[in-house]
């Protein structure tokens, strides 16, 4: 059982059968009248997505959820295969379980992800990814670090926003959690 004092984003919870996962929470305290939080939450099963409130301090029960370090193989017909790492042992992950994840899986990357009876239901990527520029116009000379963005695709496949210095063949660190240029690498 887990308060809903300690709700975070990324706690499971076991609601009306089903595992969800806190996207956001807000706790309120009102000047007049008890205490709550307020919670957007996502089911792990179907996506859908539910804004729910609980008291303050009410009991939740929390679904039982396991990590596994993972090295990501190879993708084949929407399906990302995986191999543990401690048991060498591989299974899928269907694409819906792993979202906009997918533009950052590199093979041989070792990322975590988390299950719920033995069924995978969410990936946790590192909060950054070293990917390189395959396609972008040229810069200009003249172009410096503040003066605007363009569009680049990279390795992976994923368009982000530049600045207009960066070029083909560079190697650019990108925020997996915001989809935005940090720097080059």
């Amino acid at each position: 059982m887990i308060s809903s004092n300690d709700i975070r984003p990324g706690v499971t919870l076991l609601l009306e059968g089903s595992v969800w996962v806190v996207v956001e929470f807000l706790h309120v305290k009102p000047g007049k009248g008890a205490a709550f939080v307020r919670t957007k939450l996502k089911n792990v099963e179907t996506g859908q997505t539910l804004e729910r409130t609980f008291r303050a301090g009410e009991k939740l029960e929390r679904a039982q959820v396991s990590s596994r370090e993972m090295q990501y193989l190879y993708e084949m017909e929407g399906n990302y295969y995986f191999m543990d790492t401690e048991t060498y042992e591989q299974t899928f992950i269907p694409e819906d379980v792993i979202d906009n994840g997918k533009w950052y899986l590199k093979e041989n990357d070792v990322i975590i992800i988390q299950f719920y009876q033995d069924r995978p239901i969410s990936v946790e990527l590192p909060t950054y990814a070293d990917l390189v520029v395959v396609e972008t116009d040229p810069g200009l000379k003249g172009d410096t670090a503040s003066g605007g963005s363009k569009p680049a695709k990279l390795e992976t496949g994923v368009v982000v926003q530049v600045p207009l210095f960066v070029q083909v063949g560079d190697k650019i660190r990108v925020d997996t959690r915001t989809n935005e240029y940090l720097s080059r690498v």
